[in-house]
C-alpha cells in the first residue's frame, strides 16, 4: 500500500502563484483555505499592504488559521462559511478583488483526521461533513436513502460502474444490521463488486466514498453557485484559478471559464455574428496545468490535480 504524507502539502503551489501573479498591496480571496498552504504562499507576495480573505466552512480550518495568523505577512481575516455564502458576503461589501482561487474537494487535513470519516483507509464513524455542526452524515444517507437513489448517487457523483450492485448490497446489509463505520462500508463495497475490479486502479471503495462526500456536503451545487460569485468579485485584470481533483469538479470549472472566454454567443449556423457579445475572460491555462512528476513523487495525492485559470479582461461587461 502506498503511504501518504500526513503533513500539509499544498498542490500546484508554485504554479498557482505564477498564474495569479500576486503583487504588493493586492486583495486576495482564498475560497477554500483548508490548512492554509496556498494562502501562506500568496500572503508572502501581497505583503503588509495586501489583504487576504480566507474562507472555509470547516471549524478545523478556522483553528488552523488562528494558529498561523500571526505568521501571515499581510492583513487577513477568516470567514467561516461555505464558499458560496462567504463569496456572497464579500460581494455585498463591494471591495474589488485582484485574485481569487479554489482548491476543490476534500483537504489533506480532513482525510488525515480519521475520526472525520473521509478516509476509506481507517476505521471511523461514517460522517464526512465538512462542517461537523450541521447537515446529514454519510451514515444517515446509507441508512435512509432507497436503493435507486443510492445507485444514482454512486453513478453520478462517483462515476461508479457497479453502482447498482453496491446499492443493492448496502440495502441488504442494513436490513440485517446498521452500517455505521467506514470499514463496514468498505467491506460491503468490496464484496459487491466483481473480483477483478477489487484489484484494479485505486481502492475499490474510492468512488463510493467520493460520491457520499459530495452528497453530504452538497459540493457540486456549491461550486455552481460559487464560480459566478467569485468572478463578479474580480476587478478588471483580476485573476481566477481553480484546482480540481476529479472530473466532475474540473468539468464545471472548464465550462465556466470557457463560457466567459467565448467571443460569440450567436446560435450555430448564422453566417455573420450579430450578438455583439464581448468575451469576459482570457484563458491563462489552455488544457489546464497538472503537477510535475517531481511533485507527484513527493506528494502522491497531487496526481489527479488539474488547475485552470483566467484573466478578467479590462472593459468586459458581465
Amino acid at each position: 500500500m502506498l503511504l501518504m504524507r500526513t503533513d500539509h502539502v499544498p498542490v500546484l503551489a508554485d504554479e498557482l502563484a505564477q498564474v495569479l501573479d500576486p503583487r504588493s498591496g493586492e486583495v486576495a480571496v482564498d475560497a477554500t483555505f483548508g490548512a492554509g498552504g496556498h494562502s501562506k504562499r500568496i500572503a508572502e507576495k501581497i505583503g503588509p499592504d495586501g489583504l487576504l480573505s480566507a474562507i472555509d466552512r470547516d471549524s478545523e480550518a478556522r483553528r488552523r488559521y488562528d494558529e498561523i495568523e500571526a505568521e501571515l505577512p499581510c492583513r487577513s481575516r477568516f470567514i467561516e462559511a461555505s464558499f458560496a455564502d462567504a463569496l456572497a458576503q464579500l460581494a455585498a461589501e463591494q471591495v474589488p478583488v485582484d485574485m481569487v482561487w479554489f482548491d476543490l474537494g476534500v483537504s489533506s487535513m480532513q482525510i488525515d483526521t480519521p475520526e472525520r470519516g473521509f478516509s476509506y483507509s481507517a476505521e471511523a464513524p461514517l460522517d464526512m461533513r465538512m462542517d461537523p455542526s450541521v447537515g446529514v452524515t454519510a451514515a444517515e444517507i446509507v441508512a435512509e436513502w432507497d436503493e435507486r437513489r443510492l445507485a444514482r448517487t454512486f453513478r453520478e457523483y462517483g462515476e461508479e460502474r457497479y453502482s447498482d450492485r453496491i446499492s443493492r448490497a448496502i440495502v441488504r446489509e442494513r436490513e440485517r444490521q446498521p452500517i455505521e463505520t467506514t470499514t463496514e462500508l468498505v467491506d460491503i463495497v468490496t464484496a459487491a463488486i466483481p473480483t477483478p475490479a477489487r484489484f484494479g486502479a485505486g481502492h475499490p471503495a474510492k468512488r463510493v466514498f467520493q460520491a457520499l462526500r459530495i452528497a453530504v456536503n452538497d459540493e457540486l451545487e456549491q461550486i455552481d453557485l460559487a464560480l459566478p460569485l467569485a468572478w463578479e468579485l474580480l476587478r478588471e485584470n483580476g485573476r481566477f484559478a481553480g484546482i480540481s481533483f476529479q472530473s466532475l469538479e474540473d468539468r464545471r470549472v472548464k465550462q465556466f471559464l470557457a463560457g466567459l472566454a467565448r467571443e460569440c454567443v450567436c446560435p450555430p449556423g448564422l453566417p455573420i455574428c450579430r450578438c455583439g457579445h464581448v468575451s469576459e475572460a482570457k484563458l491563462l491555462t489552455r488544457g489546464g496545468i497538472t503537477p510535475t512528476e517531481a511533485e507527484t513523487d513527493d506528494n502522491p495525492r497531487a496526481r489527479s490535480a488539474r488547475m485552470r485559470a483566467a484573466l478578467k479582461i479590462a472593459g468586459a461587461t458581465s
